[in-house]
């Protein structure tokens, strides 16, 4: 019997090898008798990536890397938080084999806790993505966002971190001129450059999802506990959440990093490293 298949994307740059490690060691740990093919994102290929390529293997996975060169979104906003490579994701369809009609992507700061395969097969139906929104947390920066970005349509702001793309819908309908014209026009005011071009430009064509099972924000425990009346509390998201995401400036690979999650990251990240060891 044939494995199931899940293809995976991801958008990094060379400095994150040890956290990509890390997200896969946590899907494959809850998601067995799987094959995933990981496709990555980047300018030129990765200094590691021999050492990825083994990683992968020993996973049952393949790493194949999409190339995108120098040359795309080099006009775009960037700074230390915010790189070029948050951009390429918007454009996976045009890189990606012709045989993919779905992936899904990941930010590398996101740890998986749960079986994922059924999110994936999720009918998308002629949505672009699926994607969650962190407004359940804010209703006041969904209502900013909708001011700021001018598109009072869409229902919510959704998060760009955990993104299930319709990649046959993509490759009819998203266009890179749309884009390229949108940050001409917005660059001064995008904020979240990514997620701002995703929400203004096809906000209108996403499939909502609950972020307390496919987006949490790790950092909003005791939010989610409390506008739940006590549903969502730890116990419940250890058994019901896919997806913590490590939102905001503090990381849990760093030192001195505080949170009710990151022992749990660092587990992940040990095992993923002792992954390594076992097959060398």
């Amino acid at each position: 019997m044939s494995l199931k298949s899940i293809n995976l994307l991801f958008s990094i740059d060379n400095n994150f090898f040890e956290q990509l490690k890390t997200t896969l060691y946590s899907l494959r740990a809850n998601t067995p008798n799987t094959f995933f093919r990981v496709f990555v994102l980047q300018e030129k290929q990765f200094s590691w990536k021999n050492e990825f390529k083994s990683f992968c293997s020993a996973l049952n996975m393949t790493y194949e890397p999409l190339i995108l060169g120098t040359s795309r979104f080099k006009y775009a906003p960037i700074n230390k938080r915010y790189p070029k490579t948050i951009y390429y994701r918007l454009l996976a369809q045009e890189y990606l084999p012709k045989d993919i009609k779905k992936v899904l992507y990941l930010d590398a700061d996101i740890l998986c806790i749960n079986n994922i395969s059924a999110f994936y097969s999720l009918d998308l139906k002629n949505h672009l993505y699926a994607a969650a929104s962190h407004s359940q947390l804010t209703n006041f920066t969904t209502v900013v966002n909708k001011v700021r970005l001018q598109n009072y349509e869409t229902e919510q702001y959704y998060n760009s971190g955990v993104l299930l793309i319709n990649v046959t819908q993509a490759r009819r309908h998203i266009k890179y001129k749309d884009i390229y014209a949108f940050i001409q026009k917005k660059s001064a005011t995008l904020l979240l450059p990514d997620q701002d071009i995703l929400n203004s430009l096809y906000g209108n064509h996403i499939l909502p999802l609950p972020d307390q099972i496919y987006n949490l924000d790790a950092r909003k425990n005791l939010i989610y506990e409390m506008i739940s009346n006590g549903t969502w509390n730890l116990d419940w998201i250890i058994k019901n959440t896919v997806f913590l995401h490590f939102c905001g400036k503090e990381k849990p690979w760093e030192e001195n990093s505080k949170g009710k999650f990151v022992v749990l990251y660092k587990h992940y990240a040990h095992l993923a490293n002792l992954t390594v060891v076992e097959n060398n």
